[in-house]
This record gives C-alpha cells, structure tokens and sequence, in this order.
C-alpha cells in the first residue's frame, strides 16, 4: 500500500477549492456539503495555501475571529508542503507524520489535482473489514 502512487488514493472529485478571499463562514459550508474536512485555496488556479477543520478550531473559534468577516487567507496555511501524483503513498504518509498534518495538497505544476488525507490510510483497511464482517454475517444466516 504505501508504494502505491498517491494518485490511485487520492481524492479528486470532492475537492474544496475556495478562493482566498472567501469567508471562513462559506468555506465551512462549502467542506460540510461536500464532507471534507480541508479547502484548497487557490488563486489563479494555482494552490497558494490550505484552510482545515483544525484551523476553524486553532485559529478562528479560539481566538475569537468573527467567521463571516474572516477571510481563508488570513488564517489559511500559506505554500503547504505538496506532493506530486506519481510520488508513493508513503512519502504523503511521511509528510503527514513528520509534521503533524491530516492533508497534503496534490498537484501538478503548482495546480491542485487531488488531496491526500490521514483517513486514505484507512480506507483499504476499513474495506477489508467491512467486506470480512458482511462475508460473515451472510454464512452465517
């Protein structure tokens, strides 16, 4: 799994691209209809930073930012670390442990394609048992 290419795990069809003058207010709309917990911030299709479920917490609640005035860019996570889709899954996995992140920001010529997450780690496993437990279940009814 983790000499798979980050582009047979990465989500593409999902992703939240706001712009960085978007409200942390519209921004949290935008990830909670699509169920994601991060929004690329992307200006002139270009990746410029990343806004998460954690900085809503760490860096607007906390500190008391008004959510409809905020804008991404100015609590975003300005030039994240990257990865390409042909690097493995295991370097994503790497950056993510060794910095403490949950996403890392795919892209191509500095323009997003994809987003790796902690949770695609999971998701075979998860699969794997899901199936087991259903094959279970069904021999023994």
């Amino acid at each position: 799994m983790f000499s798979q290419r980050i582009k047979t795990v990465m989500e593409r069809r999902d992703m939240v691209i706001a712009a960085p003058e978007t409200t942390i207010s519209q921004a949290a709309k935008m990830m909670a209809h699509k169920k994601m917990s991060a929004a690329l911030v992307v200006r002139d299709e270009f990746l410029v930073g990343i806004f998460t479920e954690r900085d809503a917490v760490s860096r607007v609640i906390a500190r008391g930012l008004d959510v409809y005035s905020t804008r991404v860019a100015d609590v975003m996570t300005p030039s994240p670390q990257t990865a390409e889709p042909d690097q493995s899954f295991g370097y994503a996995l790497l950056l993510m442990h060794e910095n403490g992140y949950r996403h890392v920001p795919v892209v191509v010529d500095g323009k997003p394609v994809g987003l790796v997450t902690a949770r695609s780690a999971l998701d075979p496993d998860l699969e794997e048992f899901t199936a087991e437990e259903r094959r279970r279940t069904h021999i023994s009814e």
